[in-house]
């Protein structure tokens, strides 16, 4: 019999719905879904499929333990009765750290302090010894406290699974975050016959994120993750999962990804992330100005994805509302595409000169943004 674990994977504000169904796509079950994360139970090879495969998902979780606290002797007590030993070795590292908010215990520092000092308690009576050499595999341990309701987990990924291992570098400023790319494109209904256009490419996230979806190709297949070095965590299931989910790659899609940048350095930037994720052959960028945009003749579906610049960060305020004019006037010239903008500028469609036919909220790191969708014809 399988163990079950409760899993939690945190998310960007905006995309918890789209996350929710990745995870029951994937098998998650007693799925929850609350403010920034989704909660699900499965067993071990969930656990590394989730960690694979989760397009939206910050990082995959494994939860020990929920309870209320309002003083540190709360705090102590609670996190001492949590199992940590059934995953966390006694020669392995197991560093705290976490945040809170709304609560009593609002300090951090003294919070990793007493959770630290719980585990070592613990550890001491279960192994029978007094001095922890911390020189196995990393065991992250990570809380949060909210309304004073304390989650105590452990961090299957380590390195976010944002981090795909094919943007090294992003040479230009304001890069959008892979999660959130991915995000996007899902929200835009990118399928494997889809032809997804970039005017103001970038480094090329959201090509490449759309390509990875159209080919269904997993997001974390060529990176690692903390928990394959865990003893607790069986290490065949890592295997059997990658392979599972190379095996369902669609290499019949017929997707392509256009870019387009007035930077001649962002162009090059766009053509190496997507040789490095996979997807170079798929992805043509382009060196060329907004106020150039068209459109190749072709029966293909069509979804125009843009993450254009905006005053706060890269350009004059005053810059920025002329690109979003000149944007409204070029993409009119073809109605029959669907336009998905995401900008924290609150007077986007005024300049773009048309309402959007929907809006979602949603947060490119802290930044809080709008999602217009304009849908073709």
């Amino acid at each position: 019999m399988s163990i079950q674990l409760t899993l939690c994977a945190p998310c960007l504000f905006g995309l918890e719905s789209v996350l929710s169904y990745e995870v029951k796509k994937i098998g998650g079950q007693n799925v929850v879904v609350s403010d920034g994360k989704v909660t699900f139970t499965g067993d071990f090879s969930l656990l590394a499929r989730a960690n694979i495969s989760l397009r939206c998902a910050e990082r995959v979780c494994l939860v020990l333990g929920s309870f209320y606290a309002t003083s540190f002797t709360e705090l102590f007590d609670q996190v001492e009765q949590l199992p940590f030993e059934d995953f966390i070795g006694k020669k392995d590292a197991f560093p705290v750290t976490g945040w809170s908010l709304n609560s009593q215990l609002h300090s951090v520092p003294d919070c990793q302090s007493i959770i630290k000092r719980a585990v070592v308690r613990r550890f001491e009576r279960v192994y029978n010894q007094t001095w922890f050499e911390e020189s196995g595999p990393v065991h992250q341990i990570r809380f949060t406290i909210h309304k004073d309701l304390v989650t105590i987990m452990l961090d299957t990924s380590g390195i976010g699974l944002h981090k795909r291992g094919y943007r090294k570098g992003t040479g230009n400023a304001a890069p959008l975050k892979e999660t959130l790319a991915a995000g996007i494109a899902d929200l835009a209904r990118v399928k494997s016959d889809t032809m997804v256009v970039d005017p103001m490419c970038g480094s090329g996230t959201l090509l490449i994120e759309s390509a990875l979806k159209a080919y269904n190709i997993p997001p974390g297949v060529r990176r690692s993750f903390a928990a394959e070095q865990w003893g607790a965590v069986p290490s065949a299931v890592w295997k059997e999962q990658r392979e599972a989910a190379l095996a369902q790659i669609n290499r019949e899609s017929t997707f392509k990804g256009l870019g387009f940048d007035i930077d001649s350095e962002a162009v090059a930037l766009t053509r190496e992330n997507a040789v490095k994720a996979g997807v170079g052959r798929k992805i043509e960028a382009i060196e060329q100005d907004i106020s150039r945009f068209s459109l190749p003749p072709t029966d293909q579906k069509i979804v125009v994805l843009c993450n254009p610049p905006y005053g706060e960060r890269l350009l004059e305020v005053k810059q920025a509302e002329e690109l979003y004019r000149k944007m409204g006037k070029v993409f009119a010239s073809r109605p029959d595409c669907s336009y998905y903008v995401i900008t924290p500028h609150q007077d986007f469609e005024k300049l773009f000169g048309r309402k959007a036919d929907k809006r979602r909220k949603l947060y490119n790191g802290m930044i809080k943004c709008q999602l217009y969708m304009y849908f073709g014809g």
